[in-house]
């Protein structure tokens, strides 16, 4: 028996079986680094996208393209953008001296058809008849009066003759002459002001042209 045989073993040898053997477990450190390294790429990929941006903006790329992207979408480079404000027809409104104007008075006020006729004269319109209205609007006739022309006076001659008449309505007839019709309404006073039937008229003969979009 060996001395260095442990007492009371009896001299009996014992023998280690088993493939099992201890590991070392690796560092917990090491998985800190690699995640730091992987948020470090990710930080320096973010900050060369930003100033990639930033050199695009200052050299004038993006406002190039934005610039470009402006005249794909300019009315004036579309077919639709030009046919949505179309311009008025040259000569399409007459003049007032152009124009014939019967006055009637519809109302039981004596003397407003004479006055009203005395005022557009005034105004450069020609004078027709002058009288009491037929009796189809003889005391007949509500607002300030009633406008009256043949059918193809309906954009042009009425239209120039409502500028002295504000709110009268506009109509039109079978009549084959080129005559207009202005009845005198019951709540009728006096043709609009004199300069302010001027500016309708400007501005119905004269339209101000739209701004053109900045392309």
């Amino acid at each position: 028996m060996s001395m260095l045989t442990p007492p009371g073993m009896g001299g009996k040898r014992y023998r280690i079986t088993g493939d099992r053997y201890p590991r070392m477990r690796r560092p917990r450190h090491r998985r800190r680094i690699i995640l730091g390294i992987v948020a470090g790429a990710c930080v320096l990929g973010l900050a060369g996208w930003g100033t990639m941006q930033l050199i695009d903006v200052f050299g004038g790329k993006g406002s190039t393209a934005q610039a470009a992207q402006d005249r794909r979408h300019c009315p004036e480079n579309s077919t639709a953008g030009r046919s949505a404000a179309p311009q008025p027809a040259a000569g399409k409104f007459p003049a007032p001296a152009a124009l014939t104007v019967n006055v009637y008075n519809a109302t039981a006020r004596a003397g407003l058809a004479k006055h009203t006729a005395d005022e557009l004269k005034k105004r450069g319109f020609k004078i027709g008849k002058v009288g009491n209205a037929p009796a189809a609007y003889d005391k007949k006739v509500g607002g300030t009066g009633i406008l009256l022309g043949p059918k193809a006076a309906a954009d042009g001659p009425l239209k120039v003759l409502a500028t002295q008449l504000a709110g009268a309505q506009q109509q039109t007839d079978d009549r084959k002459t080129a005559d207009l019709d202005l009845i005198v309404g019951g709540t009728f006073t006096q043709l609009t002001a004199q300069q302010d039937a001027a500016k309708a008229l400007d501005r119905l003969t004269h339209p101000a042209q739209q701004p053109a979009a900045k392309c």
